[in-house]
């Protein structure tokens, strides 16, 4: 497999709008001291990732705004529609008041720097930085979903008190979950406001016996939060739980570095001189070792030319998180990797799904793909589920498949399905860049729609060269 340098044009500003060569050797004698990831005060990033799923229109969206005082739906056609279709994000800072307070109705744990409590006025104590993902929850946008869950820590499931439970993505997203090993779920009972108090205590009824309902998953450790996010009311609660169950996962800042795409963009505006021009963006999630401004770093699968694929050379001119500019970056919350490269290439997410590391450092990229299944009894996610039969899976049926940040479409060319194994082997229609060992989200055409119905995990395939 070649290797592809696609950098923006240069200038000779650049060498004054750039981390010059002596900073970045600066910069790298200090770090290189200690690579300890730093104090919670120091460390000007998140530490960990935390989603919000639940079916369309039941409050994910308004609830990261409550919490964050953010709204994620940023683009034009989510605001016209009103509803998720990319992956949202913001960051935040857990706190709680460094004073005394008598509020009987607030329990001293809030997002603001300063106390919110009438009469109190205190500072607050900074507990833990989060960043928070926004996955759609429309049922067409279920690809979009899988591809934010691989990158959570935790999360929350957000289900309305004003409609039946569970509804249909309700329970394909925690289905998900399960399929992508989460057990870290707090659930958030929205819109309370809306209803009775008689009606409020029977949907939380509802909601606790379908998440005990071994059949849709089953959540063992079970914690539900009744909230009107639009009011803000028990926000503080729920804070409280976020931080007793949502703690920064053990990563390994000793291997060599890597991060699963999210997003990537073009920050330049249309008419921007060549002269201002700033390299493409890309934006995810650390999940081991340790980025320094100044790297050179690697893109797989990369870019495809003349039916061959490359990857892409680049180097490191930045690194950004929603608390600021960074030195360095560690595994955690999300990090925005700014690159010399044609912004052309990371523009409308355009490496989504890509993985960013060390040259000669990468994982294996896949242009087929050998794993194991787990399938589901029951498929989920419309609104009458229906009986799954494994025996339907058979060659050439097309699978679509969600590894890591990644979704490519599979064309089966051999299934086994003993009761002892469940092999499947595909070649796929877009290559994909992971270990042996990786998790597979697994998803069929059903009814016109493409709906998760198992789950596996990378044994082999066909390597690209």
């Amino acid at each position: 497999m070649g290797k592809r340098k696609l950098r923006k044009p240069s200038t000779k500003e650049d060498e004054e709008t750039n981390t010059s060569t002596e900073e970045v050797k600066s910069i790298k004698k200090v770090i290189s001291q200690s690579e300890e990831i730093p104090s919670i005060e120091d460390l000007l990033q998140a530490e960990l990732n935390v989603g919000t799923i639940g079916h369309v229109d039941h409050g994910k969206s308004t609830l990261v705004q409550a919490l964050t005082g953010k709204f994620p739906d940023t683009h034009s056609e989510e605001i016209r529609r009103g509803i998720t279709i990319r992956l949202g994000y913001a960051d935040f800072e857990l706190r709680f008041c460094d004073k005394e307070h008598k509020n009987p109705f607030f329990n001293g744990y809030t997002t603001d720097k300063n106390c919110p409590v009438e009469k109190s006025h205190g500072k607050t104590n900074l507990i833990q930085r989060v960043s928070f993902v926004d996955a759609p929850g429309h049922e067409v946008l279920m690809a979009t979903m899988l591809s934010g869950a691989a990158i959570m820590d935790g999360v929350i499931l957000v289900i309305s008190a004003t409609e039946p439970v569970p509804m249909p993505q309700t329970r394909e997203h925690l289905a998900a979950m399960n399929a992508i090993g989460m057990e870290k779920i707090i659930v958030a009972q929205n819109k309370v406001e809306l209803v009775s108090e008689q009606d409020a205590e029977k949907n939380y009824q509802d909601i606790y016996n379908f998440l005990k309902n071994e059949r849709h998953g089953g959540v063992k450790d079970i914690d539900i939060i009744p909230i009107s996010a639009i009011h803000g009311a028990n926000i503080d609660i729920l804070i409280k739980k976020m931080q007793e169950k949502f703690k920064r996962p053990k990563k390994d800042t000793t291997a060599d570095p890597r991060m699963s795409i999210a997003r990537s963009f073009d920050i330049n505006r249309p008419g921007t001189e060549l002269k201002n021009w700033v390299g493409g963006i890309a934006g995810g999630v650390i999940t081991e070792g340790i980025f320094h401004v100044g790297d050179d770093i690697e893109i797989s699968p990369g870019v495809n030319f003349s039916n061959k694929w490359k990857t892409i050379e680049s180097s490191i001119v930045s690194l950004r998180s929603g608390f600021g500019k960074l030195d360095r970056a560690f595994p955690g919350g999300l990090i925005g990797i700014g690159t010399d490269l044609d912004p052309a290439v990371t523009k409308n997410d355009k490496l989504v799904g890509h993985v960013i590391g060390k040259p000669g450092k990468m994982p294996p990229v896949w242009t087929g793909l050998d794993f194991t299944g787990n399938f589901m009894e029951r498929v989920v996610g419309s609104k009458v589920t229906q009986n799954f039969d494994i025996k339907s899976i058979s060659t050439n049926i097309l699978l679509m498949l969600n590894v890591g940040t990644a979704k490519t479409v599979g064309v089966v060319s051999s299934a086994k399905h003993s009761s002892e194994e469940k092999e499947i082997s595909t070649m796929l229609k877009l290559p994909v860049c992971a270990n042996i060992g990786a998790r597979v989200a697994i998803s069929t055409m059903i009814d016109k729609r493409w709906r998760l119905v198992g789950w596996g995990e990378i044994t082999g395939g066909k390597e690209l060269k």
